[in-house]
């Protein structure tokens, strides 16, 4: 069986209840839900969450809730990995066979469904336990700057400081939207990132919706997106 889990626990701090706050016409939930829905491989699309509007939210748009997350698993600290391991766990004592399981951020409203679809086939097709999406730094990272409290500069590779910026390596960074494994991968793993495959999309597509600053940035692009059918 293929899954889909949405983690979505309802004490967000810095956008209070950012996962069922309306984005676009809809809770921001709401457009992850739709693109597993879209994707067509998903056979069930889950929602792990502690609290009890956001599992009624997701009813509402097509996902299933059967079970709570634990408190223990709920609070600002906890990492996504042992999340969707207790789903993956919970699913199993339901009677539930796990083949595949995506964790699919819920406030990601630009994710692609041909993205997903991709991730499994990339993941499939390597040796990976993961697949996520990445995409590429804007800026060289070897050129990075570290700023001193006098406003002073100074370079973090400071070798690469007469480096032309075509000549260094591209650096990429997780796109924050979903990671693709295997039922033994989220068993056993914790280390996504250094245990997994990235499957490279545009910087464009990726915006971390973490402050009121980003929301809005993001709102404004969902229409631009929307006025120009991409």
């Amino acid at each position: 069986m293929i899954i889909a889990i949405i983690p979505a626990r309802g004490g967000s701090k810095r956008i209070p209840r950012k996962n069922i706050r309306s984005f676009a016409g809809r809770p921001m939930l709401a457009h992850a839900i739709q693109a597993a829905k879209k994707s067509g491989i998903f056979e069930r699309i889950l929602v792990s969450s502690d609290d009890d509007e956001i599992r009624q939210i997701a009813a509402d748009y097509g996902a299933e809730s059967p079970f709570p997350r634990p408190a223990e698993l709920s609070n600002d600290h906890t990492a996504t990995a042992p999340v969707i391991k207790h789903a993956v766990i919970a699913c199993e004592e339901m009677g539930w066979t796990i083949d595949w399981a995506c964790c699919i951020y819920p406030a990601a409203p630009f994710i692609r469904t041909q993205d997903l679809v991709a991730g499994l086939d990339l993941l499939r097709r390597s040796s990976a336990d993961f697949c996520y999406p990445v995409t590429e730094f804007p800026s060289p990272i070897q050129r990075a700057l570290r700023s001193y409290p006098d406003g002073r500069l100074s370079f973090f590779q400071p070798e690469h400081e007469m480096t032309r910026t075509q000549d260094l390596e591209p650096a990429y960074h997780d796109a924050g939207q979903f990671y693709w494994g295997s039922r033994r991968a989220w068993i056993e793993n914790p280390r996504m990132h250094s245990s997994g495959v990235g499957l490279r999309i545009p910087q464009w597509r990726v915006i971390d919706i973490d402050t009121p600053e980003d929301w809005a940035r993001a709102e404004l692009f969902h229409k631009v997106l929307h006025l120009n059918g991409a």
